[in-house]
């Protein structure tokens, strides 16, 4: 298992005494010295409430501050140390991670991040493992069965992003088939099934 480092406990040369006073301070040394983001990254909910800023904001910036040539190992690295709170700060920055004009583009290096969210039963996770990265590097069948997952867990599929992009005949027959499960067990069908079955018959004309 890894170690995480902490504030207080990283007494190496390139670490001790130099705690940033400010998020623009950690931004900066992240910049300079991407390691520092081991330690820095969870300390970012306390710097910015001190200063009266979105955790998960400060969290985006010292994410978007590692250079190409760090940025994947990083972002893999807090995100396994992290608590739920840091996970999920970085699945929400993976879309501006991601974004066409940066040098530092993750491109699919983020892909076994949103996988790992995506087998939890965090709703937090695995909402926001769905969002516009996931719609432009998850696979069909992934994507399917993880729309499904968020049917299942009762999370809105509003949630998803281009979902009227992505859905297909297959995601219908698999939620018509959810649905009739769903049925046959004597238990409700979600309405959101509704949105996914497409032109015809909805999920509530199966139900009693």
């Amino acid at each position: 298992m890894t170690t995480r480092p902490t504030e207080t406990g990283d007494t190496s040369p390139a670490r001790a005494g130099r705690q940033p006073a400010d998020v623009a301070a950690a931004i900066a040394q992240v910049a300079s010295d991407p390691s520092r983001i081991d330690v820095l990254f969870p300390a970012a909910r306390r710097l910015a409430v001190r200063e009266g800023l979105d955790p998960d904001e400060a969290r985006a910036g010292l994410l978007l501050a590692l250079p190409s040539d760090a940025v994947a190992d990083a972002v893999a690295r807090v995100y396994h140390q992290g608590d739920p709170a840091e996970k999920h700060a970085v699945l929400a920055a993976l879309p501006r991670l991601d974004d066409a004009e940066r040098e530092a583009r993750i491109g699919d290096a983020a892909l076994p991040l949103v996988r790992d969210a995506l087998r939890t039963n965090d709703t937090r996770l695995v909402a926001a493992a769905m969002g516009p990265y996931a719609e432009r590097h998850l696979d069909d069948a992934a994507w399917r069965q993880a729309v499904l997952k968020l049917v299942f867990m009762g999370v809105p599929v509003s949630v998803v992003s281009g979902l009227e992009r992505r859905a297909d005949d297959e995601l219908a027959r698999m939620a018509s088939d959810f649905a009739d499960e769903r049925r046959a067990a004597g238990r409700v069908v979600p309405t959101d099934v509704d949105l996914l079955l497409g032109p015809g018959r909805p999920a509530s004309d199966t139900t009693s």
